[in-house]
């Protein structure tokens, strides 16, 4: 059997999870691609951090020149994450003329273009399907399996962190701040979970992602963004009467030839599947215009699923013959240029929570602005409290555009009644 011989950049979580599925599953993934897959170096910071696996001390090293200057190591995969060095050492290695694996969805979403350009350059092989949504084939899915369609919408539940919030918060109607000091005690959140909770990391999963779905650059900056902190307990209540959910949704439309892009709390039907999933998995519905309605669902982070899907690319490269230059299926997402539709005109319905005066009249102001602006209301739930003199007001619109709910909701905040706007939160039909 001939061998391949490959490199870890990194000995974390999910370099830790490639390590044990290449050892465990030898004989599965030798008789998968026709070689012997072989880690012959480790390079990590420090060789004596406890790493949960035993590797032989010979295999891990702190220099990386002694993986750059191994001629016979062909695939270098990269999971240290972070920007730099992962960036620098990936390009090096390129102009060695070595294969490259990544996880690293940062680097991708905010500087990937030179490191497509040096791979197309250089003739190698460029894999990045653990960067988005763990084990899930999402990437070659869509590179793929989908290159026969033009994708229309794609919605993405893609970080476990938040999908897990959210779905303790629905289904124990638990506070925010008390589920996210418990998904940090079970190791779901980080320390800091900034990333996770403010969008950042769904952002650049969505970048990744919209790039292959509509063949085009997309630039992270122009992804619209905003986190969960905002949502509490009683918005998930109300949720539940309208007969819907809440999820941080990652949404990518071609509208009239524009790309629409965001992540934000949505409202989704309970019906929808998406409103299904829950704990830490992750989920990515997509619309074709042929193929219609698929999802893909499944474990989004982890050791074992996101190294599934690393090991998945190593042996994606193996297949296309790693002795032979020239040989790069690399996507360069720019086969199109496609303008960014802006925030103000996208169409939505939304779920709109104030507090007001508990007076007469107030509702009717309320809707009278927003009549003014265009906006129709669908739904509208008052609930008092006397003792306060004040109520919540619920309402819930039709569609219609971003920009004429700012414009209403500037004018509702002005008016001597209303107390305060608690929340609006987007609701996604899925027509």
């Amino acid at each position: 059997m001939k061998k391949v011989k490959i490199a870890l950049l990194g000995l974390g979580n999910v370099g830790r999870g490639v390590w044990m599925i290449l050892n465990s599953n030898k004989e599965e993934i030798m008789k998968r691609c026709g070689y012997e897959v072989e880690v012959v170096k480790v390079l990590v910071r420090d060789k004596n951090k406890p790493r949960g696996v035993e590797i032989p001390n010979e295999l891990v090293t702190t220099n990386f020149d002694e993986i750059l200057n191994d001629e016979s190591i062909k695939i270098v995969v990269e999971v240290m994450g972070g920007m730099e060095p992962a960036r620098e050492y990936m390009l090096k290695c390129m102009d060695k003329k070595k294969h490259i694996v990544t996880a690293n969805k940062m680097l991708l979403a905010t500087g990937g273009d030179e490191l497509f350009e040096k791979a197309d350059d250089k003739g190698i092989m460029f894999n990045y399907e653990a960067s988005v949504a763990g084990g899930i084939p999402i990437i070659k899915g869509i590179d793929e399996s989908l290159t026969a369609n033009k994708i229309e919408t794609l919605y993405g539940i893609v970080n476990g962190t938040t999908n897990y919030i959210l779905s303790k918060m629905e289904l124990e109607g638990a506070d925010f701040d008390d589920v996210l000091k418990e998904a940090q005690d079970k190791g779901y959140a980080e320390a800091d979970p900034t990333s996770d909770i403010e969008g950042y990391d769904a952002q650049y999963k969505l970048a990744i992602l919209a790039s292959l779905a509509f063949g085009s650059k997309i630039d992270v900056n122009n992804v619209y963004r905003e986190g969960i902190t905002n949502i509490k307990a009683v918005d998930m209540k109300y949720a539940k009467e309208f007969k819907m959910g809440i999820k941080l949704l990652a949404i990518a439309k071609e509208v009239e030839g524009k790309v629409e892009l965001r992540v934000h709390p949505t409202m989704i039907p309970k019906k929808h599947p998406l409103s299904n999933v829950y704990d830490s998995y992750n989920a990515v519905f997509i619309r074709g215009n042929a193929v219609g309605d698929l999802m893909f669902y499944g474990r989004g982070a982890g050791d074992l699923p996101t190294g599934s899907a690393v090991v998945s690319d190593i042996v994606s490269i193996v297949r296309s013959n790693v002795e032979t230059e020239n040989s790069n299926p690399v996507v360069k997402n720019n086969l199109w240029k496609r303008e960014i539709l802006e925030l103000g005109n996208i169409k939505s319905k939304y779920y709109i929570r104030a507090t007001v005066l508990d007076e007469s009249g107030v509702l009717g102001e309320i809707t009278a602005i927003l009549g003014k602006h265009n906006v129709s209301i669908r739904s509208v739930i008052q609930k008092g409290d006397e003792e306060d003199g004040q109520v919540t007001i619920v309402l819930v619109t039709h569609k219609t555009f971003e920009n004429k709910i700012e414009s209403a909701i500037k004018e509702i905040k002005d008016l001597k009644s209303v107390h305060n706007i608690d929340n609006i939160i987007r609701i996604e039909d899925f027509k």
